[in-house]
């Protein structure tokens, strides 16, 4: 039976971000090393974005934008980014770029198979694929299990999902330098719901019908919706050069709980999406930075995590959107309509002070923050 240091059960976004810094910090050069999926990571299965000014994986970005426009039914506001730029990173880029850096390194392994269990015995771990069974030090899991969350009520679970086309267009219609943050202006139904758009040029764009909900809709439903919208901005004719579908977990259930002495949770398993926006790629970038140092001296997982007062403002914003989902609009439109911009995305990126905290909070409708403040306060 193999063993290794270390298993990684699962190699999306956060195992390889995670392999990525063992590899730039160099102390891990002695140290054998697995990769376990049944995704091969050769195509381009999904777009990161994210808000930047320190230049992350730059040489992968594959388009940028200095503005964004957050958007209502009542009103249209154009947001100056600086000294931020939102950027957009192809999934299968960021793939090619690790395995490539990978590959030159011998103490690492991929295994194109599917992870069927893995458990901890005493001092080391067993983990099983469907023909193969390998012995380790150290588990790190990025597989996302959903009934993990769906089966407990403490902690609401909202889904972030969408469909977008990524359509080429006969009408300049798109501004190619102004991405579409949330457009709130479509019919709320109930819900949470936004159109979100990044254009690449005047003719083409990627458009994104989205939901902070609880369920989720019929593939017709989004696509009718994006065929509204794309009408509403004046187009007539049109391509779809490419779809595609999401699902991501928006919750604060503590899934570091799971974690032992020699297995730990990561991603999406982790809790590591912000689980108020569902952004994951820098979220995955700080972590795994974290988590690497972590490892450099620590041994016990169960001491990797702590709570922060960023987990916390997020819960109270997951409660209000699990009892009442059609005030999203409400709530986000409150905090883009006026002031500065960038400190709500600091706020956002989880690195603001307390003193920029209150700026942002002070703009939210203050009563359902007291009302959810108070009710979560009753089930500690």
């Amino acid at each position: 039976m193999q063993h290794y240091q270390y298993i990684f059960t699962g190699s999306g976004l956060s195992a390889l971000m995670t392999v990525y810094e063992m590899l730039v910090s160099g102390k891990f050069e002695d140290k054998s090393i697995l990769l376990i999926d049944e995704n091969a990571k050769k195509v381009n299965d999904r777009t990161w974005c994210l808000w930047d000014e320190n230049n992350l994986f730059d040489e992968i970005v594959s388009k940028k934008w200095n503005q964004a426009v957050f958007a209502n039914e009542k009103f249209n506001r154009i947001l100056e980014l600086t000294p931020y730029q939102y950027k957009k990173i192809n999934g299968l880029d960021f793939y090619e770029l690790v395995f490539k850096k990978i590959s030159k390194h011998k103490n690492i392994h991929f295994l194109n198979q599917k992870v069927i269990d893995f458990s901890e015995l005493g001092n080391h771990c067993i983990v099983k694929t469907e023909n193969k069974t390998f012995t380790c030090n150290k588990v790190i899991n990025s597989i996302y299990h959903p009934e993990v969350a769906k089966v407990q009520s403490k902690f609401p679970l909202i889904q972030q999902h969408f469909i977008g086309w990524f359509i080429k267009s006969k009408e300049a219609v798109f501004t190619p330098n102004c991405a579409t943050f949330m457009d709130f202006s479509v019919e709320q139904k109930g819900n949470t719901r936004f159109m979100y758009v990044l254009p690449t040029s005047a003719t083409e764009a990627l458009l994104e019908y989205t939901l902070f909900s609880k369920d989720l809709l019929s593939k017709e439903e989004y696509e009718s919706e994006i065929q509204k919208y794309i009408e509403n901005l004046g187009i007539t004719e049109y391509e779809i050069i490419e779809k595609e579908q999401g699902n991501i977990p928006m919750t604060c259930y503590p899934f570091w709980k799971h974690n032992t002495k020699n297995i730990i949770n990561i991603g999406s398993a982790g809790g590591w999406t912000k689980a108020s926006t569902g952004y994951t790629f820098k979220n995955a970038s700080k972590k795994s930075k974290v988590l690497v140092e972590f490892l450099k001296s620590e041994r016990d997982f169960t001491k990797f995590h702590k709570k922060d007062k960023f987990w916390f403002y997020d819960l109270l914003l997951l409660d209000i959107l699990n009892s009442k989902n059609e005030l999203g609009s409400k709530i986000f439109s409150s905090m883009f309509k006026v002031g500065d911009s960038t400190v709500i995305f600091k706020f956002l990126d989880e690195e603001t002070s307390i003193w920029e905290d209150l700026q942002v909070i002070w703009k939210c409708p203050k009563m359902l923050f007291v009302k959810a403040l108070v009710k979560r306060l009753s089930k500690i």
